[in-house]
């Protein structure tokens, strides 16, 4: 059934119950899904939003949002008070997210092999490898396309390799534009006749402005393999997947609940070994947003720190608070506004990382700036000008 089709509420009074976020029953009913309960306590939670009226199409909307569909078809298939409309459509939806990582699994063995072949390490890290690390089974993560990372100097090969593969790359550069793009960027993104943005192939975990500087040669030398589908893969280790995880949650100030669940899934799963991540964290002026995050997952999923992990700090706590809401909300966070500026520069612990941040950001530009205004060759050097009145009107309005 068409999920424009699914009633908005079922039940009658009782009236709704306050939300525990002050956000929705519906977002309730995500976390009652995803947070750590025992059984019991998870079933009585779920019977209890379920009892009250819903808004079936705002719930999937919001499932598929914070990429949750196999942990909210999971739990509620369970129950037995769930319309059967609505639970045939979310059985659609997660069917749907199981076929395609099953594609997208297939898909990255092509990838990986045809670069193998080339010569060009990689490693995949999240997508299929994630999944299977994090649940023993690529269709219980939902994820719509593939990353890969690969030495910064093999790119070029990369991306002839990819193209081999009938891959084409989503934006077109400028020879100064690709130079510029390569110092300050960190992925090229790649479509195919399947879709557009299917493949991400990295030679940095993020830009350059983040000023998050890890060292890639590291990664490849710490990784681990792992087992997806019958076929060995080289992947992260679990110190610097959980860093990774971490840091691009907070890029994208932690909108989706799956990136929280994977973090926590992370720390139950594998033996992390914390000396190592608090000592990378602290070399990488990060301990701030290692510590956000399992603040934020105690108070959306009620999971503690794990043993060894450092305990957040009244600073790390108040970016909790602030996110919450934000999380609660079920859209994406404009990064392109000011006030994700200044939460980027608040979850830095460093000075120096926060004055490194507000510089590169303010005199990189990047596809925003060459996509605005046109100018020549010789006149290139003046798109950090054009960055620099572009954020000046931001602030403005």
């Amino acid at each position: 059934m068409p999920i424009a089709a699914l009633p908005r509420t079922v039940g009658q009074a009782p009236p709704r119950p306050a939300p525990v976020f002050a956000s929705s029953p519906e977002f309730d009913l995500l976390l009652a899904c995803c947070a750590e309960l025992s059984n019991g306590e998870r079933t009585q939670r779920i019977r209890d939003l379920l009892d009250h009226p819903l808004d079936w199409q705002r719930l999937i909307q919001i499932a598929e949002h914070h990429g949750v569909i196999p942990h909210l078809y999971r739990h509620l298939s369970e129950a037995s008070n769930v319309p059967p409309d609505s639970i045939e459509a979310i059985r659609q939806g997660y069917e749907a997210t199981a076929r395609k990582a099953l594609w997208l699994t297939g898909e990255l063995f092509r990838v990986v092999a045809h670069l193998d072949s080339r010569g060009i390490a990689v490693l995949p890290y999240k997508g299929p490898v994630l999944a299977e690390i994090l649940y023993g089974n690529v269709a219980l993560r939902q994820f719509s396309d593939l990353d890969v990372l690969i030495h910064a100097a093999d790119v070029p090969r990369a991306k002839a390799a990819l193209t081999e593969l009938s891959y084409k790359p989503g934006f077109e550069f400028t020879p100064q534009e690709g130079r510029a793009y390569f110092a300050s960027g960190y992925e090229y993104t790649f479509d195919s006749a399947h879709g557009r943005n299917l493949l991400e192939l990295q030679w940095q975990i993020q830009p350059r402005f983040y000023s998050v500087d890890l060292d890639v040669d590291g990664l490849f030398d710490r990784a681990q393999s792992v087992a997806v589908a019958g076929r060995s893969l080289q992947t992260l280790s679990a110190e610097d997947l959980m860093l990774v995880l971490c840091v691009h949650a907070a890029k994208h100030a932690w909108v989706q609940l799956s990136w929280l669940f994977d973090i926590v899934q992370l720390a139950r799963s594998q033996r992390v070994n914390w000396d190592v991540v608090t000592q990378q964290a602290k070399r990488l002026g990060i301990e701030r947003i290692v510590a956000a995050s399992f603040a934020l997952a105690q108070k959306l999923l009620g999971t503690a720190a794990p043993a060894g992990q450092a305990q957040s700090q009244a600073a790390d706590e108040a970016i909790a608070r602030a996110i919450v809401p934000i999380i609660a909300q079920g859209t994406e966070y404009d990064t392109e506004s000011i006030s994700y500026f200044r939460l980027m520069m608040r979850l830095r612990e460093r000075r120096r990382d926060r004055l490194r941040f507000l510089w590169r950001l303010i005199v990189t530009p990047s596809v925003g700036e060459w996509s605005a205004v046109r100018l020549p060759g010789p006149l290139f050097f003046l798109y950090r000008v054009v960055r620099i009145f572009r954020l000046a009107a931001r602030v403005l309005r």
